[in-house]
Parts: structure tokens; sequence; C-alpha cells
């Protein structure tokens, strides 16, 4: 007998539990010869595992959740407790094994792009576990258009992983300070994905933010006349880099030069108190990220 798809809105039915999410896959992974394709799908879960171990999460290695292997990548859920663990440090652990991994091997170079999202979805041991809304967005954050973008832009001997977070673990986690990951170290971006109908906010967060990117649009800045105030620095003329560029007003990271992208200047590093205003970023294929941000102070506005 088939199993019966329940008509929606039909009647009330208990909430899946609420399952955490981590995925990541490989850039340029179907550029690899086939030989290749192989062992490098099992050298990332092995990878992700040495990372897990490392950071002390051996509850959240022994105990994943519908785990799948995707050819290029990983995804599983876990119990969202361990959410502020696998932010911080999970990820900056994940990005120095896969840097230790590159430079002890010339190639093929593996560099991942990491999604972390939460939400209802079944989880019963039974067939279909673990697929639902929650899973889908996770993915479509996985091949959004940012995080493609930044880590093509990166320097692939120094940035080896750029992560995506949901807006929802963003609120929940980062910005109920759950975590160690300062939310100066995320930048807000619009994630879409080419093709799809799908558009969300969420935020970047590179562990490993390559010179070249750091020298293209983030630069010290001399200390604002009234201190808590915004500031406003005068446009200069564009440094021009190949791919991605930023053209906007001004971007003030505080705490953690946390802005990520191959980037053309009107980026601005400061200690104090930190301010967003931009009109036009582009991130890659033309991604626009608006908006304004302010960390500190009476007026804090996220």
């Amino acid at each position: 007998m088939s199993t019966p798809v329940p008509a929606p809105y039909s009647e009330s039915r208990p909430l899946p539990p609420y399952r955490a999410l981590f995925a990541v896959d490989a850039k340029d992974f179907t550029g690899l010869p086939a030989v290749q394709h192989g062992p490098v799908s099992q050298l990332i879960p092995e990878l992700v595992d040495q990372a897990l171990e490392r950071a002390a999460l051996h509850e959240l290695r022994d105990s994943k959740r519908f785990p799948a292997n995707t050819g290029d990548g990983v995804v599983f859920g876990f119990d969202p407790a361990l959410l502020p663990f696998v932010l911080w440090p999970f990820l900056g652990v994940l990005d120095d094994i896969l840097g230790a991994y590159n430079r002890q091997y010339v190639a093929p170079r593996i560099r991942l792009r990491a999604s972390v999202h939460v939400g209802p979805l079944p989880d019963a041991d039974a067939p279909g576990d673990g697929n639902g809304t929650a899973r889908n967005d996770t993915h479509r954050l996985l091949d959004s258009r940012p995080v493609k973008a930044i880590l093509a832009a990166a320097s692939e001997q120094v940035t080896h992983m750029a992560a995506v977070i949901s807006q929802r673990v963003y609120e929940d986690v980062v910005l109920g300070a759950y975590t160690g990951l300062h939310p100066d170290r995320c930048v807000e971006v619009p994630a879409t994905v080419e093709g799809k109908n799908f558009s969300q906010r969420a935020w970047l967060y590179v562990p490993s933010p390559s010179g070249n990117l750091v020298q293209a649009g983030v630069r010290p800045r001399e200390e604002s006349p009234a201190q808590g105030s915004e500031s406003v620095d005068q446009e200069q003329d564009p440094v021009t880099r190949p791919g991605t560029q930023y053209s906007g007003n001004s971007q003030h990271v505080g705490e953690g030069a946390a802005v990520m992208g191959n980037v053309g200047r009107d980026i601005t590093y400061t200690g104090g108190s930190t301010s967003y205003r931009g009109t036009n970023q582009h991130w890659g294929s033309g991604d626009n990220v608006t908006g304004d941000k302010q960390v500190g102070g009476a007026g804090d506005n996220r």
C-alpha cells in the first residue's frame, strides 16, 4: 500500500521536532577529473568529522540525524542545543583543518561552502526523515550567490571556507549571545539562487578572509569628531580588482573585519562603533546588499 500524502490545512497535526542542519559542498567539484570524484566524496565527511572531534563535539559526531553524502559534500541534522558550538568554534576549526590539508597536498584543493539552518523536520527513524522546507532551504542557502561569489573572489591560498548562516539561526544564536561568534564577524546578504524562486535574508561568515580582499575594501579610518555618531567617509576612487566589486557609500566594521568579498574600497574598519550604510553592493553576479547596521550605543539597530 502506498503511503498516504496528507492534505494541507485539512486538520491540525503535531509539529515535527526542531532540528539544526549543517551542510557543506566543495567548490568546483564537477570540474575535477572523474577519477578524483570518489576519493574527494569520501574525504569531505572525514574532514568534517576531524573538525567535530577537534572542536570537542564528540556528541554531535556520533549522533548525526539523517546524514547524507551528497557526492560533493555532506548534510546532517543535529540537536539545536549544539548550534552555538557549531558556529563557534567548529566552523573555525573546520577552516583550519582545510587549510592544513590544502598546504599538505598540492591537488585537489578542498574549499567548502557551508550553511547552517534550523527548523521543524520529521525525525522518527522512519523513511522520509529530514525532508522538509528547512532541509530545502539549507541547500538553497548553500547554493546562494553571495557565498559562491565570496569563495570565488577570495584567495585559494588563504580562504578555504565560507559559511552562510540563516536569519533564524543568526537571531536566536548569534544575537542571543549564546555563541562565541560575535555579530560583527558576520555581514548581512540577500541569499538568492539563480534559476530558483528563493530569496532570504542571511549572514556570511568567513573565518579566514584573504589579504587581497582586506586590501581592496578594509582600511583604517580616522576617529569621528563625535564618538558614537554616524560617520560619513568621503567617497574615494575605486580600487579595481577582477571579479566581484563593491560600490556604495561606506561600511564600518567593528571588532573583526568581517566584510568579505572582492570589493572595491568604500569599506572602512574601525574598532569603535559599527555602522553600515550602502546602496549598491554587488556580490558575484549582481546581488545587491543594502541596509543600515549599527552596533553599540543608544541607537543600536540590527
